[in-house]
């Protein structure tokens, strides 16, 4: 019986664990799948599903352009933070660059509220003329994403990514050698891990885009948010299109979840 228990009660736990995660994610697909009147209703019912809130939230909106508007910003961003980022990282770890007082300035640069951020940016776009461009949310997003990435990177180029760059040079490799042969393939996991990490964070980033984007480069969370009306929140085709803006992240993990966890875990261990 303590066998049994000792099996049982820790998968009951995490049972209750997960269901706890999964319950709003599959109460959302059910509101998209209702018509307007049932998802509504207290307490709720299933009614007749169907995928009519589907089908309107891209005939009715412009929810093309918003998904466009985000994959290709959250792309951008990425694909120059991460580099970036990885390149700090390397230097603050390797080279101690700033010493600790850069790398403490990198931290707190994270504790601002964006909204401090957002307005200096603001005025400056708008006298640069990129305001309501994607350019401007790029270079936005750019200010959050590469403090965010570069503090994670920091533990992945420490202990043995070190110890295997000091037998590189020792062995007569250059500096930039061992950084690109040894240090940046030993880190890769911890490096699409904070990729992954980073393009989420441009994906659900809001306050940047509905301060400095325009009709043309309104993006996904901006355009989520229009659907509230003066009649009031138009809540299934906000739970079909909130169904549709998951779909990246669902898509990638599978493919990306093997390096995710050993990159967070080794991040983690250092």
């Amino acid at each position: 019986m303590k066998r049994l228990a000792r099996t049982v009660i820790p998968h009951i736990i995490l049972t209750i664990f997960s269901l706890a995660i999964l319950l709003p994610l599959l109460w959302l697909v059910r509101v998209s799948l209702t018509d307007r009147l049932t998802a509504y209703k207290i307490p709720p019912e299933v009614g007749t599903l169907g995928l009519m809130n589907f089908y309107e939230i891209f005939e009715r909106y412009s929810f093309v352009a918003w998904f466009l508007n985000s994959l290709l910003v959250a792309l951008i961003s990425t694909a120059i933070a991460l580099p970036l980022a990885t390149a700090m990282a390397y230097a603050f770890a390797r080279l101690n660059t700033g010493g600790s007082a850069l790398r403490l300035g990198v931290l707190a640069s994270q504790m601002l509220p964006p909204i401090v951020i957002v307005l200096p940016l603001f005025g400056v776009f708008l006298f640069a003329g990129l305001l309501q461009s994607h350019a401007a949310l790029v270079i936005s997003h750019l200010t959050i994403a590469l403090p965010f990435l570069t503090w994670i990177l920091v533990s992945f180029f420490e202990g043995d990514v070190a110890r295997l760059e000091e037998a590189a040079r020792v062995d007569g490799a250059t500096r930039w050698q061992a950084f690109r042969f040894i240090a940046v393939p030993v880190a890769a996991p911890g490096i699409l891990a904070a990729g992954l990490l980073g393009f989420i964070l441009s994906w659900n980033e809001f306050l940047f885009a509905l301060v400095l984007s325009g009709p043309v480069s309104q993006t996904l969370p901006v355009g989520l948010a229009s659907l509230e009306t003066h009649a009031g929140v138009e809540i299934a085709p906000l739970a079909a299109a909130t169904v549709v803006s998951l779909l990246p992240v669902f898509l990638l993990l599978p493919f990306l979840r093997k390096h995710l966890i050993k990159g967070l875990s080794l991040g983690a261990l250092k």
